[in-house]
């Protein structure tokens, strides 16, 4: 690899990063809960597991898809492409920033993924006031929040959304940011598998499903918070629910901060194996 000095240090951290889901050791109630729950999917015909990841897949490509036509979504791109050219009169298009250091990049990411972080704190605070409708939007106002937030770290780093093949990859990658730690190794070798295709090729390949059974631990993470919510929400301070707001704000932000986190750190990787040529 031809690395600054910068470079070889970011890649370190990128590869300690790497190599921490290949070492990540599940508990016993880990391990419990996965059998447990591998016994209930047993219950359940193939084909019926079969159909309903396919309508969740079907489901996510579509929202995905929505967000990326939006008028918001279309002048956040604008916005980006407008800092990038501060940095550098060479930039023109999103992938005229691949030019620019990865610092330069992470730094514009960065901004995104904090606007999107505050985004999920104010909706999760809202939805903590106990109000039905506001309930009742969360789970889904926390899906489209975290997906654009992804679409626009790719964004921050010169990649075209756009395209069909960029579409699906955020999508894997929120999936994959959204499983349990001890599960991540398995959707980022995924990713790395589909980082060796050519756009055609990763979206015209038959590929497996993208949403299975270990996504299924963010729903029930969010049923557990809708729980907590209505459980304290008639607990109020001054006509406030502040602990139920308090919890719905903060599950918001630690998932939204999960997936930006892990959408940053995959970004860099994924450029700086593109920087150097080297995606064997």
């Amino acid at each position: 690899m031809n690395l600054t000095k910068r470079d070889e240090k970011l890649w370190e951290e990128l590869q300690d990063w790497r190599q921490s889901f290949f070492e990540y050791e599940a508990t016993d109630f880990e391990n419990a809960y996965d059998k447990w729950m591998d016994q209930i999917f047993t219950l359940l015909p193939l084909t019926l597991q079969a159909q309903f990841f396919e309508k969740m897949d079907n489901w996510f490509f579509q929202v995905n898809s929505l967000i990326r036509g939006t008028q918001f979504q279309n002048e956040i791109r604008t916005r980006i492409l407008n800092a990038a050219r501060s940095m550098s009169s060479e930039i023109a298009t999103l992938d005229d920033m691949r030019q620019l250091p990865v610092d330069q990049l992470t730094f514009l990411a960065e901004q995104q993924a904090a606007k999107h972080r505050l985004y999920s704190l104010i909706q999760g605070g809202a939805a903590g006031s106990g109000q039905p409708i506001l309930i009742g939007s969360d789970f889904l106002s926390t899906i489209v929040i975290n997906l654009r937030a992804v679409q626009v770290i790719a964004m921050s780093y010169g990649y075209d959304v756009q395209s069909p093949a960029g579409l699906l990859e955020t999508v894997k990658v929120y999936n994959t940011a959204t499983m349990p730690d001890r599960l991540k190794m398995f959707g980022w070798e995924d990713l790395m598998d589909d980082l060796q295709k050519s756009d055609e090729a990763f979206y015209f390949d038959i590929h497996e499903r993208i949403i299975d059974q270990t996504w299924l631990d963010e729903p029930l993470k969010q049923m557990l918070k809708i729980s907590l919510i209505l459980m304290f929400s008639r607990k109020k301070v001054s006509g406030v629910p502040l602990l139920s707001m308090a919890i719905g704000a903060g599950v918001n932000y630690n998932t939204t901060r999960q997936v930006t986190q892990f959408a940053v750190k995959y970004y860099q990787y994924k450029h700086m194996l593109e920087k150097n040529g080297d995606l064997t």
